[in-house]
């Protein structure tokens, strides 16, 4: 361990392995500079030498931290292939505005913002945070995220129209359950507004009352179902997109009927059927437990049985 200091006092500390590095921030408020030694007989360098070490820091790395480098991650990935919509809010405008000033550093194609959730806020004191947080991001189209039944309160018609005079503001993510809502932001704002379709459940029913698009938190285990759902939308063939509607949503009920959090169902999916290895899910999130592995194995069948039902 190695203690760097300057005249008045101590400003930080050096600390080696992530078992020293939890026990110190447990024990005092000072900025930790973490590494890893570790020899490899093949390489000279030995302090944090492979992308191993990285990741065991990351797991003690402050959240706000493990997302910023995970975000240049993702639009490495991308590389100018795929839309980058990054979500950005924090409990706390500064954080957000921080968040959002370095995705905007970064090129992503949005960002995106709940309302501060837990304190239940006046209209005018959200549209104040929203508008801050993209005020940090000047340059990037912003879209607001309606989720009420999770962050409290609802994107109401008054308060959408004052965010409209943002002109960064491009649209909505509506996750809310009435269906209907999507319909009244799509009348309310016109053509040049994109709404998103929500709940992955009702994906069908979005776009026939209007979405131009979804964004879901399934999407990523079983693409193919979904962009066949929107083809088929597209297409006016309704009868064949809402049985595969339901099909989609058999699926996900059976992904969150397992112990462990439905995210960590999903992982272990992606894992036996196209060899991802993504790890687990973060506390308090619940980890998978032995009997969930006939849940991810019921869910992987059921996706592949659907795959090939369709076509995908």
């Amino acid at each position: 361990m190695t203690l760097a200091a300057k005249e008045g006092g101590a400003m930080g500390i050096r600390a080696n392995t992530r078992e020293d590095i939890r026990e110190i921030r447990s024990q005092v408020d000072l900025p930790v500079i973490g590494i890893v030694k570790r020899d490899y007989e093949d390489s000279s360098i030995y302090i944090t030498p492979t992308i191993k070490e990285v990741e065991e820091l990351m797991e003690v790395t402050p959240e706000k931290a493990r997302r910023v480098i995970d975000l240049e991650n993702v639009v490495k990935a991308a590389e100018s292939k795929l839309t980058v919509i990054n979500h950005v809010a924090c409990n706390n405008t500064k954080d957000s505005m921080e968040l959002a000033r370095h995705a905007e550093s970064l090129g992503v194609d949005a960002i995106a913002a709940i309302p501060p959730i837990y304190f239940r806020l006046p209209e005018h004191a959200i549209a104040k945070y929203w508008n801050e947080i993209s005020s940090a991001a000047p340059n990037t189209d912003f879209v607001i995220y309606n989720i009420p039944q999770l962050a409290g309160v609802a994107l109401t018609m008054g308060l959408f129209a004052e965010m409209r005079r943002n002109p960064r503001v491009i649209g909505v993510k509506n996750s809310s359950m009435p269906v209907q809502d999507i319909q009244m932001f799509k009348q309310a704002a016109g053509e040049d507004y994109i709404i998103f379709s929500g709940p992955d459940e009702q994906f069908i029913s979005g776009f026939a009352i209007g979405a131009e698009g979804g964004i879901g938190g399934t999407y990523g285990v079983i693409p193919e179902l979904f962009l066949k759902l929107e083809a088929l939308v597209k297409a006016n063939e309704m009868e064949k997109a809402r049985k595969l509607q339901y099909t989609v949503n058999e699926i996900i009920y059976k992904m969150c009927s397992g112990h462990g959090n439905m995210y960590g169902i999903i992982k272990a999916i992606l894992k036996l059927n196209e060899g991802l290895e993504l790890g687990g899910v973060r506390v308090p999130l619940a980890s998978l437990i032995e009997s969930d592995e006939t849940v991810v194995r019921e869910a992987a069948q059921m996706i592949l049985d659907a795959k090939a039902e369709y076509g995908c």
